[in-house]
């Protein structure tokens, strides 16, 4: 299924249009940080399509019920490659009962796999990694759901550069068939602004995708975003979806400090403390 557009506006009414075309079995690089930046609206009708089998490339995988942690729930993810995955107990339990294929990569390695390819680099070759397992193999990336491993990372490419003859590993990059990112504002050109932390992995998973699908909480005509402000140029972007600013977001983790009692408030105060 092809969803149309009229020459460069690339705003579709649904989200539920946007992802129609995905099918069984795709991979898709999706953007977020934490539970920051979530396209949730593009989760949940993928999710109401009832779309299996994906490869999902992201940082994380959202929380049990947040994020693309509704996907897993459903088991409707295959295969996750992430940088952190600590979050989600049903990640847990589905990784080691063999249901989850997981091939775990170092954060900044991941945002350059995404990065490198988007811009059409095959692969790089990076420090990161060098002497452990992310280079030698060996790392479970889907067990037997009897405690043994049926899948393991292969062994990768060594090689040194420099007049010190440092070691380097070899890095493949990523490019995905789909992928869905939430921005703050963009336009009908797709040209997109991101907010905060939400700007870490998203402009990078958006370029991996042959077809990238935003979410945006501003929509805006051409011209209205100043273009030294944008994050992420149109080229990149294939499909806009207005989805409003009272979307809901979540935090994962909320941490407040306990405010002092008065008769501490009246003590002297720690060096280099501030109240919350």
């Amino acid at each position: 299924m092809t969803v149309a557009r009229t020459g460069f506006d690339k705003v579709v009414a649904s989200a539920a249009e946007a992802v129609a075309d995905i099918p069984d079995g795709a991979s898709l690089a999706v953007g977020g940080f934490g539970l920051c930046g979530n396209p949730i609206a593009l989760i949940e009708a993928l999710l109401a399509q009832g779309t299996s089998g994906l490869s999902v490339v992201s940082n994380n995988c959202g929380v049990d019920d947040w994020g693309l942690g509704v996907l897993l729930n459903a088991q409707r993810i295959a295969k996750m490659t992430s940088s952190y995955v600590g979050e989600n107990k049903e990640f847990e339990r589905q990784f080691l009962s063999g249901e989850l294929e997981l091939e775990l990569t170092p954060q900044g390695t991941l945002a350059e796999k995404l990065r490198a390819g988007g811009a059409g680099i095959a692969a790089f070759f990076t420090r990161t990694g060098v002497g452990t397992q992310v280079a030698d193999g060996g790392l479970p990336r889907k067990y037997d759901g009897s405690g043994g491993v049926a899948i393991a990372s292969p062994p990768k490419e060594v090689r040194t550069f420099g007049a010190d003859d440092a070691e380097y590993v070899l890095e493949e990059s990523i490019s995905t068939d789909y992928a869905l990112v939430h921005a703050l504002r963009g336009d009908r050109h797709g040209n997109l602004v991101f907010n905060k932390s939400a700007r870490n992995f998203s402009p990078l998973a958006a370029m991996a995708g042959r077809i990238c699908i935003a979410q945006v909480e501003e929509l805006v005509e051409p011209g209205e975003i100043d273009p030294d402000t944008v994050h992420l140029p149109g080229v990149y972007v294939h499909r806009v979806v207005h989805v409003g600013t009272d979307i809901e977001k979540r935090i994962e983790r909320r941490t407040v400090t306990e405010p002092a009692s008065s008769d501490a408030a009246t003590s002297s105060a720690t060096p280099g403390t501030k109240g919350a």
